[in-house]
């Protein structure tokens, strides 16, 4: 038995303990450090993912305590888009072992009042539709997109990531129904639901053409990634229980995602629950119903578009809990494909974390805007008028940081790309 593992734990009992075979997995071989945005663009092996790792086996073997303020900055700092993951030739579970130690932390340092005021609001029904109402509200009369110009930078970014989830209107059309493909419903998200409705009913369409019968879940509330990133893991297992017990409910074969931060969270419920004797089964046969809506498009065909003689060129930028959190990386390039009106190409560092994060973006500011900066600069170089990408804090922080930057440049789903092709081809509806 290694030194390592027979070292005393300062810290029985708590979720990092419990991860710590995760810990113990890791080599310090260094193939994280390109893959790990803050790393590259902060310079600090702290910053790291195998340096924070060095930070929570301190943390257990107590040589660093649970509420440090150096040590805890580094793991603040980590977006946890688990790029690490991908490159890890040790298979260490990063994601979950970060999850594991914030939890930790969380039981010896409150988080920051931002944080628990963001969350609260998620975590509460009565709170975020008023929330959501009044973000809408500030969108659609323009003041969202002048404040950016009036706010300093720390506030003009959120202003102006709100006002890039304005959509123009389209005209509304009925798709033809062919159910060959069972029966779905639709996740509709905190986020998706509030600011991109039209996304989700484009969803909901293209799922039809493309042979599901779509069923309605009442009663879904958040999915908890919020809290689970932050390390409020008792209410994301609250949040977790309330849908599965909504979606048990819907009758519906597949659960589909069409949000790559939602897709990772409820796809890992089995994980959230299962140490809950009551709860482990339910979670597990939860989990495997979902689907990300690209892979189960993908599956389905997806139904193409007839090709334009002139296609517009557009960028595709992956999500980073759909290319590293579930390993979703050719469907949404089919989806696109599909679409016979454009052209995707991911961009160079397309593997590579915009800096939303959740609410990253919002309590690391400085950090986020650090990570996004190459992003832009690649779009930019790009030469396209449309950014494509699957998860709306995404297409937030990379529209935000268009605006702002006085690009004329778009951000859409794919979704939103092939329901606007079927919506001209006559034979979808």
């Amino acid at each position: 038995m290694s030194a390592q593992t027979m070292a005393h734990c300062a810290l029985p009992g708590s979720p990092l303990e419990q991860a710590k075979s995760g810990i113990d997995a890791c080599v310090h071989c260094g193939f994280c450090l390109p893959a790990c945005p803050t790393y590259l663009a902060l310079e600090d092996e702290n910053d790291s993912p195998r340096g924070r790792l060095v930070l929570m086996r301190a943390m257990l073997e107590g040589r660093v305590a649970p509420d440090d303020a150096d040590a805890t900055r580094h793991l603040d700092r980590c977006l946890g888009c688990r790029a690490c993951e991908t490159a890890c030739p040790s298979g260490v579970p990063y994601g979950a072992v970060l999850e594991a130690a914030r939890e930790t932390i969380a039981a010896h340092r409150p988080l920051p009042w931002m944080a628990r005021a963001v969350l609260a609001v998620f975590a509460h029904e009565w709170l975020l539709r008023p929330a959501l109402l009044l973000a809408r509200a500030l969108r659609e009369s323009g003041l969202a997109r002048l404040s950016t110009r009036l706010l300093p930078p720390r506030l003009a970014m959120p202003a102006a990531m709100l006002a890039s989830t304005s959509r123009p209107p389209a005209e509304p059309w009925v798709p033809r129904h062919q159910h060959t493909g069972g029966t779905a419903t639709l996740l509709s998200g905190c986020v998706m639901e509030g600011l991109f409705p039209e996304l989700n009913r484009a969803t909901e369409r293209v799922l039809t053409v493309n042979g599901y019968r779509m069923h309605a879940t009442e009663g879904q509330v958040c999915c908890g990634a919020l809290h689970a990133h932050a390390g409020d893991a008792d209410t994301a297992r609250e949040l977790a229980k309330t849908n599965i017990a909504a979606f048990e409910a819907s009758g519906a074969e597949v659960v589909v995602m069409n949000s790559a931060g939602c897709g990772a969270m409820c796809r890992s419920y089995g994980h959230l629950l299962a140490s809950d004797r009551r709860w482990a089964r339910r979670a597990a046969a939860f989990s495997a119903r979902v689907q990300d809506v690209h892979a189960l498009l993908a599956a389905a065909g997806p139904r193409p578009t007839p090709r334009a003689s002139d296609p517009e060129a557009v960028a595709w930028d992956a999500p980073c809990h759909l290319e590293h959190g579930q390993r979703i990386t050719a469907p949404p390039l089919q989806v696109l494909e599909a679409t016979g009106s454009v052209t995707a190409r991911p961009l160079p560092a397309s593997d590579q974390c915009c800096g939303s994060a959740g609410i990253f973006n919002l309590v690391q500011p400085e950090v986020a805007a650090r990570v996004l900066a190459p992003k832009l600069k690649e779009i930019a170089q790009a030469g396209v008028r449309t950014v494509t990408t699957a998860n709306p804090g995404c297409l937030m922080q990379i529209g935000g940081g268009l605006l702002l930057s006085g690009s004329q440049v778009i951000t859409r789903h794919p979704v939103e790309l092939l329901d606007a092709a079927y919506a001209q081809d006559p034979t979808t509806r």
